[in-house]
């Protein structure tokens, strides 16, 4: 079988997709060559911990996976553990991707850097801005 039940799981039963309409964070990626689009909702509260994030993502099954995922494993983490998130981490939980469609957990990766910036830039919030250094496109993508 060429994806495992989990990428099935969270392709056919999405968790957390929709929009967050007073998100303190929201971080738009993707990329035309592959079509993948995803889009990134955060709530994040005086404590700086996710207590809410939605996705929208156009793109597919693996995009799909890789969002829901994604916003699963910040949900309840402080800001600056989800900036440690990484597509790697997205494949691992679940448990594993084909090669031609890594490129869908490094939008992952990159939806959720894209939404934590936004928020910092809203709220003035200095940051280091080599954590939010550009990723490579569809053809190098790697794990």
């Amino acid at each position: 079988m060429l994806y495992s039940e989990k990428v099935m799981d969270h392709f056919q039963n999405p968790r957390n997709v929709g929009k967050i309409e007073d998100a303190d964070g929201v971080g738009e990626v993707g990329n035309a060559r592959c079509g993948d689009i995803m889009k990134m909702y955060l709530k994040i509260d005086d404590d700086q911990v996710i207590t809410d994030c939605k996705f929208n993502t156009f793109g597919c099954g693996s995009a799909i996976a890789t969002s829901s995922m994604a916003t699963e494993m910040i949900r309840g983490k402080k800001v600056s553990e989800a900036l440690e998130l990484s597509n790697r981490a997205v494949v691992e939980a679940l448990d594993g991707l084909p090669a031609h469609k890594i490129h869908c957990s490094v939008l992952a990766e990159e939806a959720v850097k894209a939404a934590v910036k936004d928020y910092y830039d809203r709220n003035g919030i200095e940051y280091d801005p080599s954590l939010f250094k550009e990723k490579p496109d569809c053809e190098s993508c790697t794990l």
